[in-house]
């Protein structure tokens, strides 16, 4: 894979992780690589990656003093740890040890390099490099889930031959893949670059009284993902959001509400956007009066909540004369004939596309982290196999990429 010219990452400023594992030689390589372009390198050194190369060896290279020691008297006397995590514009991991991902997935803080990752808001890249086994093992898939779901990026690991005398995925990506990663992450060069993407995701809440309220299952992983992928092509995105218990997506706006009508204020004054991704499962219904205390178990309380229809959010701006987004994106969660439901809503709801999906309870899709979706819009339907809601999530930004190349930006 080649990367950019030279000065692409010109003022770039890259925290490298450097873990313990043999593909530690490569970092050396990519620390070089990444000078060459523009950027400034600080390094930081685990206890493990010390039995592969030296803080000399990275100094020489990157220009700048490295980092081992978490209790370091002199960088701890201004909290170096801290400083750490923010005088960047990235934090890179490479290699990503199995043990730095376990630790990163916990919240583990016990040595330098796992403190100021903890610590971090800038945006993270990790190079998984393991021997086979230990990349297959379940608890290292489940930790890549968390940290993906975390919002950490992720390049590699490739396939290939390992130290061990073994073949597989495990192997460190090369530093020019690396570098072409951490390029895409910096650089505004995706394929939305220019762009605004709303998104909304996640449940609505519609308050009865003040402690209850009608709600449904929505996780809003989907529309998070959907926001990452987003952000991750170059789009600015705004993302507002239902009440979930995600993080927010890195280098996404996110907006936070409670109820359907909040939601909508949201987006309106969100506006304009060239791309209106409605992920969001919005309650249908909200009880008319809202008691200001709690209703009591007495009799039949039933008869007391009246309820009246909630804004249709994707309808509302679908069927706007002016400022609607030129393209316009519409979610169906069914739990029977979800095609022909869908279909129906396409037209029904005004919308250029939607995402249809069947949420029955077997299915495990709600609050899951798998999906299968099925995309109606006036030209057909298109079923995709069953995908993580990530992969759904990056394959549907390409899919509306290449719909929103003819836009004018």
């Amino acid at each position: 894979m080649t990367s950019s010219l030279a000065g692409s990452l010109a003022g770039k400023r890259i925290l490298l992780i450097i873990g313990g594992g043999i593909a530690a030689y490569k970092s050396l390589d990519l620390i070089r690589r990444l000078r060459e372009r523009g950027a400034s390198v600080r390094c930081i050194l685990t206890a493990g990656a010390q039995h592969f190369i030296t803080p000399l060896s990275a100094s020489a290279i990157s220009g700048q003093r490295s980092h081992t020691d978490l209790f370091d008297r002199e960088d701890e006397a201004d909290i170096g740890h801290i400083r750490l995590a923010r005088d960047a514009d990235l934090v890179v991991v490479a290699p990503a040890t199995a043990n730095t991902m376990a630790k990163m997935a916990g919240g583990d803080a016990d040595d330098l390099a796992s403190t100021v990752l903890l610590a971090t808001t800038l945006p993270i890249l990790i190079a998984p490099a393991m021997n086979v086994r230990m990349w297959l093992h379940p608890a290292t898939q489940r930790n890549l889930g968390v940290l993906q779901a975390d919002g950490v990026h992720i390049v590699g690991p490739n396939e290939g031959a390992m130290a061990e005398a073994e073949t597989g995925p495990g192997r460190m990506s090369e530093p020019l893949e690396i570098v072409a990663a951490v390029e895409k992450l910096l650089s505004p060069s995706g394929a939305l670059s220019g762009k605004h993407a709303l998104v909304t995701a996640g449940p609505t809440h519609e308050p009865i009284d003040p402690v209850r309220y009608i709600a449904n299952r929505s996780s809003g992983k989907q529309g998070y993902a959907i926001a990452r992928a987003a952000a991750d092509a170059g789009a600015r995105v705004t993302l507002v959001s239902g009440p979930v218990d995600l993080p927010d997506p890195p280098g996404v706006n996110v907006v936070r509400v409670e109820s359907a009508r909040e939601m909508l204020a949201a987006v309106e004054k969100a506006l304009p956007a060239d791309i209106g991704i409605f992920a969001a499962a919005v309650a249908d219904w909200r009880v008319a009066h809202a008691g200001e205390q709690k209703i009591k178990k007495i009799g039949d309380a039933s008869s007391a909540l009246s309820l009246i229809e909630n804004p249709d959010i994707l309808a509302t701006l679908s069927h706007r004369k002016e400022g609607r987004p030129p393209l316009m994106v519409g979610f169906a969660a069914e739990t029977e004939k979800v095609i022909e439901n869908a279909q129906q809503k396409l037209l029904r709801k005004g919308c250029d596309l939607i995402v249809a999906n069947d949420v029955s309870t077997a299915t495990g899709v709600m609050g899951g982290d798998q999906n299968t979706v099925h995309l109606v819009s006036a030209a057909g339907v298109e079923t995709w196999p069953t995908l993580s809601k990530t992969e759904v999530a990056r394959k549907l930004v390409e899919r509306l990429s290449d719909l929103a190349g003819a836009m004018p930006s």
